[in-house]
């Protein structure tokens, strides 16, 4: 289930924008600007209460698009609840926590946990979870992701954390399905430069 929700999500998606703590107006204006781009899939963290109201903005103008919006940095049950409020699409979470992953199944939510090593993997695969978050994606780096399809060819990687438009195209070669960039979208470029890689196929 949660692999044919995370497929619907993303569907033909290479890339996911996310924009993290940024005032409400800044949030909604950059996540017109990815979708007019064509950069389809976006994130806004709420690891704290004072985020919950971009999540809220960024979610209505997705509406409008027929966009999907996902609720970042979801460490509890509680801002599991708060994502399903604003009406967030998906969950993400930095790391594998399986009652978060529960509290967001409970409310209709697809979760994306963080993963770093194999035994995690195995751990989010044996709940069911097959679509998962690589963080620190740029301390794993590519080949990490080409050693982990040898074993568990079954798992769709999101890879974040430390990717910009420069070295994006480096994971999707090694089978990344989308390339999540975030802090790098504080240079005004990025979005554009990452907008080339949405047509992008290894």
């Amino acid at each position: 289930m949660t692999t044919a929700d995370f497929a619907h999500i993303f569907g033909g998606a290479r890339v996911m924008a996310i924009l993290r703590g940024l005032p409400v107006a800044e949030t909604v204006r950059l996540a017109e600007r990815a979708w007019d781009l064509g950069i389809l899939v976006v994130e806004v963290p709420v690891a704290t209460p004072d985020a919950v109201p971009a999540l809220c903005a960024a979610v209505e103008a997705g509406a409008a698009r027929g966009r999907i919006v996902g609720a970042g940095t979801v460490l509890d049950a509680e801002q599991v609840a708060a994502a399903a409020d604003a009406g967030a699409g998906f969950t993400v979470a930095p790391g594998l926590d399986l009652t978060v992953a529960d509290a967001a199944a409970a409310r209709g939510l697809p979760h994306l946990p963080g993963v770093a090593t194999p035994t995690e993997a195995q751990q989010a695969l044996r709940h069911g979870l097959t679509w998962l978050k690589a963080f620190p994606a740029i301390s794993l780096g590519p080949a990490w992701f080409r050693a982990m399809a040898g074993p568990l060819p079954q798992l769709r990687f999101v890879a974040t954390g430390g990717l910009d438009a420069g070295n994006a195209a480096a994971f999707l070669d090694a089978g990344v399905r989308v390339a999540a960039v975030g802090s790098a979208l504080a240079d005004p470029t990025q979005l554009d430069q990452l907008a080339k890689l949405t047509t992008h196929h290894p």
